[in-house]
């Protein structure tokens, strides 16, 4: 680790030490056995199973408190995500991020409330879906060019769709910012439905759009007679004769995907939300290969304030959140775990978030140790400030107190019956609902199509 006597290092090293004890303290129940497991859990890069963290020298309990600390413990999340806020200036605008991910439970029949969530499939004709439970996440893009993402909010999608989700984390965030921030979203969150979610929250959307939407422009003007019109002519991204002259034409050549060419219209609107026009900018680059991840034809809008020239040019700070995703899947253990409730898989995934503020706020202190084929790197990385870690925890010890033993389990009572625990099935959103009942309705009239005329009439011997 870097000399602590510098000035600087010292700093660092004191803001590392005054955050996990600000976080310590906001475990209500079981704070001890929650925090030296989330110390562990930067000692191990690899577990084969959620018990091996027993084995850390963070973790001075018995192998059973790994489970028991996410049975009996609780945290307070909303005053987290206010920590986390306060790590950044508050004059400086934030770049958000929003996304949601699958938490894959296919055989955990005794798991409830769990649902199909997406999740893709590198195999050629497998449907991108599982059973398990969904979780959005709102981060902070705090680099313009890295792979760091620090979660502010990381919560399971229950009762709700991802994009009810989504605006609700945003309704929790954005009053507590001083600055009004800028959130980049995926072609999911590019519908109605969200932006009149959002629509009275002080925040930017910077949002990709699929292209195959149809939208519209502004109405006409009013002719005197009948009703004043509130719907515009017709905007089908597929059909270029649908499209006015564009407000803006913006050429310019970047650095990754070379020439490019930007029309750009002003009022484009979603026909079920009127009130919330939009920039819309078609991205043309020649020069793309012209597949489904680097296509040649990009479509983006702008909700909000007034744009920055380029503006669409942000949207590649989103990508970090992704790479979060793969990082807290593979070196933070978060699937690892096989809890028996929703409540339990919350309480470990509200250590996610956590777990990377600390990665982060340790990244100028932590020493680069590179495995022996991997090359020294001036910027670390979330995987390297992990690989540091053990040593920066040596040196700054562990707010937690030790454990007292409370001696010989009496196990379990003579004569108290065992009882099977219940079984649930998935749950299935309402467009699923529909498709199948749609289904069952189709299959009763062929059934009832094929009977004969005469109801009394014998049915056909084979």
């Amino acid at each position: 680790m870097s000399n602590q006597h510098d000035s600087p290092v010292q700093e660092h090293f004191s803001k590392l030490q005054r955050f996990r004890q600000a976080a310590y303290g906001l475990i209500t129940k079981g704070r001890d056995a929650l925090f030296e497991l989330s110390d562990a859990v930067l000692q191990m890069p690899r577990v084969q199973c959620f018990a091996e963290l027993s084995c850390a020298p963070a973790f001075r309990r018995k192998w059973p408190s790994v489970y028991e600390a996410l049975q009996d413990g609780r945290l307070n999340r909303g005053e987290l995500c206010k920590l986390y806020l306060l790590q950044f200036s508050s004059s400086h605008p934030l770049i958000l991020a929003l996304d949601h991910t699958a938490w894959p439970r296919v055989w955990a029949n005794t798991l409830c409330e769990r649902s199909y969530q997406h999740q893709p499939s590198p195999l050629p004709g497998h449907r991108p879906v599982t059973i398990g439970h969904g979780y959005s996440t709102l981060a902070i893009v705090p680099e313009a060019n890295g792979s760091w993402a620090l979660p502010v909010l990381h919560e399971r999608i229950s009762q709700q769709s991802p994009v009810q989700q989504a605006a609700a984390q945003l309704q929790a965030v954005c009053p507590l910012l001083a600055v009004r921030p800028c959130c980049l979203l995926d072609a999911e969150y590019g519908c109605a439905p969200y932006l009149l979610a959002t629509a009275d929250l002080a925040v930017d959307h910077l949002i990709r759009l699929r292209g195959n939407l149809a939208l519209e422009g502004p109405p006409p003007a009013y002719k005197g007679r009948g009703r004043h019109p509130i719907h515009g002519p017709k905007f089908c991204f597929k059909d270029p004769a649908t499209w006015p002259e564009p407000d803006e034409i913006q050429a310019g050549e970047d650095a990754q995907s070379g020439p490019f060419t930007a029309r750009i219209w002003h009022t484009l609107r979603f026909s079920k939300a009127l009130n919330c026009p939009m920039r819309v900018a078609c991205l043309e680059r020649p020069n793309a290969a012209g597949t489904r991840r680097k296509p040649k034809i990009v479509w983006f809008a702008w909700v909000g304030q007034p744009p920055p020239p380029a503006w669409w040019q942000r949207y590649c700070r989103r990508y970090p959140i992704d790479h979060w995703y793969r990082f807290a899947k593979g070196r933070l253990h978060w699937l690892e775990p096989k809890v028996a409730t929703p409540q339990q898989a919350e309480l470990w995934s509200d250590l996610m978030p956590f777990l990377t503020w600390e990665l982060w706020l340790a990244r100028l202190v932590a020493p680069d140790q590179p495995l022996p084929w991997q090359k020294a790197q001036p910027t670390l990385t979330p995987g390297r400030v992990c690989q540091g870690m053990p040593s920066i925890l040596a040196a700054i010890g562990s707010p937690t107190q030790v454990c007292k033993p409370r001696g010989k389990s009496p196990g379990w009572p003579k004569g108290r019956a065992r009882t099977h625990r219940e079984r649930y099935d998935p749950l299935r959103s309402e467009r699923e609902k529909l498709r199948k009942d749609r289904q069952g309705t189709r299959t009763i009239g062929l059934k009832t199509n094929s009977l004969p005329a005469n109801s009394n009439a014998p049915p056909p011997i084979a």
